[in-house]
């Protein structure tokens, strides 16, 4: 069995780009465009559990910030469930991590994100 711990190092660039611009956008108070920075980490990130987990992370913290008992509450089971999943290679690709979204339902990925994941994501 194949085990997803950590990113190609040649993705992580752009995975780190999303996480500051959300970064950047959350200090600006700029919330739909920080959680949609959240929402595009997460599908780069969620093959790999360590950033699938971190993701999740963030979006319960963003949860607590902005008071969301359901993001919130969506959050929690993804944290314990959602990097298992990635570590074993059973993920809903495309789903874009929050809790708006069912957790298994695959969705479909954008073109840019899709392209990064065809020529960055070899180990």
């Amino acid at each position: 069995m194949k085990v997803y711990w950590s990113m190609p190092p040649a993705l992580k660039p752009f995975y780190a780009m999303e996480l500051a611009f959300y970064d950047s956008d959350l200090k600006r108070e700029r919330y739909q465009n920080a959680w949609e920075r959240l929402e595009r980490a997460h599908v780069l990130g969620q093959r790999w559990f360590i950033q699938h987990s971190y993701v999740h992370w963030k979006m319960l913290l963003f949860g607590i910030r902005i008071k969301s008992g359901k993001e919130i509450l969506g959050q929690i089971p993804r944290l314990l469930i959602g990097g298992v999943k990635s570590f074993v290679g059973k993920i809903p690709v495309g789903n874009t991590g929050g809790a708006n979204v069912p957790p298994l339902k695959p969705m479909e990925i954008p073109q840019d994100l899709a392209l990064m994941l065809t020529n960055f994501a070899k180990p």
